[in-house]
């Protein structure tokens, strides 16, 4: 199954993304299709041909072309300024001529058409040539829109200042057709309508074009050329002919193009950027770099891992255009709302026209035509489709600046809403590096004997608590025999057995189950573990032998995070199959409320279970593998990890350092977005809401005044305008770190 990533041109409106959402869908072989009309895409997942696609789009009145690689942004952007440049074109011409005519209509500077007829018959084509250039593409939207049995925006624009000319027309040609009071002609509005509705589309398109600042700033960490070793000489080479294995060299200042390993030299690089850190990294030898982070110091060579499609970067860019792409239920709800706005507002305009040419007062063919045209202008609902795929844009793209990365719109909206944060122990509170920090032999055994044999038992293992034993054993240079019948029991520990002894190695229940006595040892595990650390048993032949203490220290920033947490009005849990005494003594230095300790590890995703059904809305954040489970089960599940070790896709949410400042940074983002989208929305109903039935003509019984169609055509060519603004005040969102 794949991912197609199309552009999609011709849409004009919300109602137009229902059309192309649903001619995708109807392509066999799609699984799911989710349109951005933001961003005028289109992502396809499924097995299909991408031709089939492009005359599925075409079919329905639009255009599409599939969109490949990291040079799509500056072709869009490209597009983007070439259709702002057109639109302020088309703006200027019908504003230049639409002008002097709105100010003659206002002062009424000419004779009525009667006296005048060969000049307003003038007047008449001069505002046909404004219809014609500047308002050409309303007129082809709406006509393709109908051939498919359509409606969108640029139907109501079509109609509205189509009318609005026609209309002017006739009175002008045969003006005895309507008594005199009805001898107005409108054809400054239809100008002026079609010049500030092309000013507010330039003025849409500049400020939505900000919103992909977030992508460009991520594409353009990828350097365009690397400085390989070839031969033994050193070669600057364009980036796409970098190959795996390859020898690269780095100098001071310069940004890394691929991901990489150092094979020589040491450094500081500058990963803010993927992880949103400021402190620099120091590298060695056997370090990792990735792509588009900066080396500040230092020159290095590094062999490449990850080139093209495979970096980090690379990854992290695709990620974040997907999630931009995803839709939260909010909008998939205001999508539905929007694909039958067009055709209510038709029907809405039909009925005021005919309240007005049948009950309304003379002349009663002026008011009808008047309130028909200003309900069709000031009916758009661009405003309602903007509102929440151009948040969900900023949102995610801001999330990514603070090395957050959200997989969807949906996780970005969950997000907020959570009442409770599980925190795995190992490696997400703690540094996920223990050592071993003291040796206790037992019932006549040495300090060597006891650690050989953790060593022997460990050897092959890749837990942490195993590495730190081998790093103690490497390190105090012990001779370790090789195990035999080696098993792993899952929350407890392992048995092997090693030059013909049985030995155990785990945690206080292990030796339970197996019926070995700990004795007074039992003081000393509880003294030892209440002060945080983890200790492991080991038994020889069916008797306890020693005690192997490994302390795992507390992240710096752990306890500051979990303070935030708690300002977010969040319950914080610890899950860990550690001993409840060393997961007591941990919870307390960070202050988190409640700890699950000694959880097998298929048990975490039950402990999430209890607490949904509690009530409560549970974040999980794990390392994203070995907590697979619990991070499913969990309303939102956060990935902890660092750098390109990071598993990319295996969360809603992956934080690309290793804090948990990520997560209270992912909600703070999280509600300031749904905030938004809130406010974009409430604004688009609201202006909706009470500007058709003003525009209908309510206020007039009451008041005598009638909306005046230009005012309804700036009206409506402002409304996306806020809300695409509004949107971008996301851009300079600052999370509180305290």
């Amino acid at each position: 199954m794949s991912e197609i990533r199309l552009s999609i041109a011709g849409m004009s409106c919300a109602g137009c993304v229902a059309s192309v959402e649903k001619a995708l869908n109807n392509v066999p072989g799609v699984v799911e299709a989710s349109v951005n009309f933001a961003e005028h895409t289109a992502t396809v997942t499924g097995d299909v041909d991408e031709a089939l696609l492009i005359k599925a789009v075409a079919d329905a009145g639009y255009e599409a072309a599939v969109m490949r690689g990291l040079d799509d942004e500056s072709e869009k952007q490209a597009a983007e300024t070439a259709y702002y440049r057109a639109s302020m074109r088309k703006f200027i011409v019908a504003g230049v001529i639409g002008l002097p005519l709105f100010i003659i209509s206002i002062f009424d500077l000419l004779p009525g058409v009667e006296q005048a007829r060969a000049l307003w018959l003038g007047i008449g084509l001069l505002s046909l040539f404004v219809l014609l250039y500047s308002g050409r593409h309303f007129f082809i939207g709406a006509w393709k829109a109908f051939r498919v049995h359509n409606a969108n925006m640029d139907t109501l624009i079509a109609l509205g200042t189509g009318t609005a000319w026609v209309y002017s027309m006739i009175i002008t040609l045969f003006p005895d057709i309507v008594p005199a009071k009805g001898r107005h002609v409108y054809y400054e509005a239809a100008a002026i309508i079609i010049a500030l509705i092309n000013l507010g589309s330039a003025l849409e398109m500049r400020a939505r074009g900000k919103t992909s600042e977030a992508i460009r700033r991520l594409i353009g960490l990828q350097p365009r050329k690397a400085r390989v070793i070839r031969d033994g000489r050193e070669l600057d080479v364009p980036i796409d002919e970098v190959g795996l294995g390859e020898t690269l060299r780095v100098r001071p200042g310069e940004k890394i193009p691929v991901d990489g390993e150092i094979i020589d030299g040491s450094s500081h690089v500058d990963e803010s950027m993927l992880t949103g850190e400021p402190m620099p990294v120091e590298k060695q030898v056997g370090d990792t770099v990735a792509a588009g982070t900066i080396n500040e110091q230092g020159s290095f060579l590094f062999r490449a891992t990850g080139i093209g499609e495979q970096t980090a970067l690379a990854r992290i860019i695709e990620m974040v255009r997907r999630a931009q792409n995803t839709k939260p239920a909010i909008g998939r709800l205001v999508d539905k709302v929007a694909g039958v706005f067009v055709p209510v507002v038709l029907i809405v305009a039909v009925l005021t026209f005919l309240a007005w040419y049948n009950f309304g007062p003379d002349p009663r063919i002026s008011y009808a035509v008047v309130t028909m045209m200003t309900v069709l202008i000031i009916a758009c609902p661009c405003a309602l489709g903007l509102a929440t795929p151009i948040s969900i844009m900023v949102g995610v793209g801001k999330a990514a600046e603070f090395g957050v990365l959200i997989r969807n719109g949906e996780a970005l909206q969950e997000a907020g809403k959570l009442t409770a944060v599980v925190l795995d122990k190992t490696g997400t509170v703690t540094e996920g590096r223990p050592a071993v920090v003291d040796i206790l032999p037992l019932d006549g055994h040495d300090r060597a004997t006891v650690l050989a044999m953790a060593v022997a038992v460990e050897t092959g293992s890749e837990h942490p608590l195993a590495q730190a034993i081998l790093s103690a054993g490497e390190a105090e240079g012990v001779a370790a025999s090789a195990a035999e019948s080696f098993t792993a029991i899952a929350g407890h520990g392992v048995s092997a057995t090693v030059d013909g002894t049985r030995i155990l190695f785990g945690n206080d229940r292990l030796m339970q189950k197996e019926g070995i006595d700990i004795g007074e040892a039992g003081e000393r595990l509880a003294a030892l573990s209440g002060r945080g650390n983890t200790v492991m048993l080991l038994a020889i032949d069916g008797r306890l032998a020693g005690l192997v203490v490994v302390a795992d220290p507390v992240k710096p920033d752990s306890a500051e995070a979990i303070a935030r947490l708690h300002k977010l009005g969040i319950k914080v849990y610890m899950l860990t199959g550690d001993h409840a005494d060393t997961a007591r003594a941990v919870a307390d230095k960070v202050g988190i409320d409640e700890v699950f300790a000694q959880v097998l590890p298929e048990d975490k995703d039950k402990h999430v279970a209890e607490l949904q059904a509690r009530g409560e809305i549970v974040g999980m954040v794990g390392d994203g593998i070995n907590d697979a489970p619990a991070l499913a089960r969990a309303n939102v599940g956060f990935a902890i990890g660092t750098g390109t070790d990071v598993a990319i896709e295996s969360a809603d949410i992956t934080l690309m350092r290793g804090s948990l400042h990520g997560v209270a940074d992912a909600i703070a983002i999280s509600r300031a977005t749904v905030r938004n989208i809130w406010q974009n929305l409430f604004g688009a109903f609201i202006y909706n809401t009470l500007g058709i039935p003003v525009a209908a003509g309510v206020l007039y019984p009451f008041t005598g005044l009638l909306l005046n169609p230009v005012i309804a055509g700036a009206a409506m060519a402002m409304s996306s305008v806020t809300v695409v603004t509004n949107a971008n005040r996301l851009r300079f969102f600052r999370v509180k770190s305290s």
